[in-house]
């Protein structure tokens, strides 16, 4: 064993000679051109059909390009796309490709070749991702699309089958990234680890479960300022699972960027407020941003009429009863807002600070009593159902309502069988939460459309109200931005007054790097776009 751990450490020590130690007068770069992060989760795919997890859509990002792209905001912008035309009422789409977007350079094309992307490039890649034998977990997003064509090599035509608003920010998910047909059946069932796309970097490295290296494409289309993109030379990828030694190599300088941070080293980095200690400020850069993922308990709203949540009075009481500011100071150490705005969070533009709920122990107490006055229930018990890692909020509000007369107890599954639990109906209150897809409101508030029940969809409450459902089908159909937000904060407020859910908090992006990194922006959905980073020398 330690034989094999030796030849695996050279092994590395020859990878990295000859990938960051090329000839001074051809291509020369050093570490110092090189972007480092770490990622525990394995990556199992670099093929987009299959970008279902962040682990492998950060990669992803920089092998692919689709036709459009997200900035920093959250706005729909250009990408192999310059720009697009909506006719027919919104529901038929032309986007109008760029001529100057070049796959990687790869022996499927011929010996060190390449060819530019033309509109057939995404008929074939959306064929594919709905392709049964391809299986991708990403199809659903081509499901209300009636038909898509090449109109000529520059003009790629999508028909859907009803106009829908949010359409454009489904098709910045990787999952709709062009690839080139040559690749594909070059590399048949070897394409997850062969990728060919257009995007600023190219693969270089593959050693599954230990390295991941990414060089700069020379040929790529986007520029700033006249002057061509990416600026780095490459991007290494380490895949250490333990997060302790993430967190000693962060510390040391050995990687450039750590993403979020683990609860057993909170307190060493972070202050009550969210803040870097004292000793880290001059070393090291905080970014925190709005993330589109709020944190919540769901009631099942089909829970036999005599359970306690089956009364709007225990649910407001749940909403009123404990200090969602305290808790995010004291167990998140900031890191978050306390969800009492709805269930719509912060990061996305029909967020409009809506008054939600806020801590009102008083009245959290007289609803209670309210309750055992009107049903003869002398000593509600409720059961929350949670995982371990979210047991230090579900015991916070244990104790807040026991304080108020409602008895709580917490039962703590797997993962995996609270998932399973909640989607079969069998959890009377659940902790859940919902992290965007896409970036509009209309991601969130279809979990509360009758329809959608599941295991049809993603109602996991089973809450149903027709004035919701009416207002849901409303909001799909208005094509004004201003209007339909104007809708989904009406459906906001009717999720508020009848309560099937208790919402805690809307997290939080928290990104730590190095001070010499320079530009790295920072966004709602938690993606790492690396082509306008830049390392400074200086400090290195």
């Amino acid at each position: 064993m330690i034989f094999l751990k030796k030849i695996k450490y050279l092994f590395l020590i020859v990878i990295t000679i000859t990938l960051f130690s090329c000839s001074p007068k051809k291509n020369y770069f050093t570490d110092k051109d090189v972007f480092r992060y770490n990622e525990h989760a394995n990556i199992a795919t670099l093929d987009p059909a299959f970008a279902r997890k962040q682990a492998e859509i950060w990669p992803m990002n920089h092998l692919y390009n689709g036709l459009v792209q997200l900035d920093e905001n959250l706005n729909v912008l250009p990408a192999i796309a310059k720009k697009w035309k909506f006719s027919d009422n919104g529901k038929t789409i032309d986007f109008i490709l760029r001529k100057d977007v070049f796959f990687h350079k790869d022996k499927a094309f011929g010996k060190d070749s390449t060819r530019t992307v033309k509109a057939t490039d995404f008929t074939y890649s959306f064929k594919r991702l709905l392709d049964p034998k391809v299986a991708s977990p990403g199809k659903w997003v081509l499901n209300n699309v009636k038909s898509f064509e090449a109109i000529n090599d520059t003009v790629f035509r999508i028909k859907l089958k009803e106009a829908f608003p949010p359409f454009l920010g489904l098709l910045t998910m990787k999952y709709c990234s062009v690839v080139p047909k040559e690749a594909v059946e070059f590399y048949g069932n070897k394409f997850r680890s062969h990728p060919v796309g257009t995007g600023p970097f190219y693969l270089k490295l593959w050693v599954e479960n230990t390295k991941l290296v990414l060089r700069k494409n020379k040929l790529y289309f986007e520029k700033e300022n006249g002057k061509q993109l990416p600026y780095i030379e490459a991007i290494s990828i380490t895949f250490l699972p333990d997060k302790q030694s993430e967190f000693l190599q962060f510390i040391q300088g050995k990687l450039d960027l750590l993403s979020g941070i683990d609860a057993s080293f909170k307190d060493e980095i972070l202050t009550e407020t969210g803040n870097l200690q004292p000793k880290y400020r001059q070393k090291i850069t905080l970014q925190k941003a709005p993330y589109l993922n709020t944190e919540y308990l769901g009631f099942f709203m089909e829970v036999n009429p005599n359970y306690p949540t089956a009364n709007l009075k225990i649910r407001k009481a749940l909403n009123y009863g404990f200090d969602r500011v305290k808790m995010i100071k004291y167990l998140r150490n900031g890191i978050g807002t306390p969800a009492v705005n709805g269930f719509i969070p912060k990061g996305l533009p029909s967020f409009n600070n809506i008054k939600g709920y806020t801590y009102k122990p008083k009245k959290a107490k007289q609803l209670i009593q309210n309750y055992i006055l009107e049903t003869g229930d002398t000593h509600p018990k409720i059961t929350i159902t949670t995982d371990a890692q979210y047991l230090d909020l579900c015991e916070y509000i244990q104790q807040e309502m026991s304080n108020l007369g409602l008895e709580v107890k917490i039962d703590v599954l797997p993962p995996s069988m609270l998932r399973q639990g909640k989607s079969k109906g069998e959890l009377p209150v659940f902790r859940a939460s919902w992290i965007a897809d896409y970036p509009d409101a209309e991601n969130y508030l279809s979990l509360y459309y009758s329809k959608f029940f599941t295991p049809n969809g993603s109602n996991y409450t089973h809450f149903k109200n027709p004035d919701f459902d009416r207002l849901y089908e409303k909001a799909i159909a208005t094509t004004d931005n201003k209007k339909r937000y104007k809708i989904y904060q009406k459906m906001d407020s009717i999720i508020i007054d009848k309560a099937p859910i208790v919402p805690l908090y809307y997290d939080e992006v928290t990104r730590f790097s190095q001070k010499n990194i320079q530009n790295l922006k920072i966004n709602a959905i938690n993606l790492l776009d690396l082509k306008k980073v830049r390392k400074k020398r200086s400090e290195l």
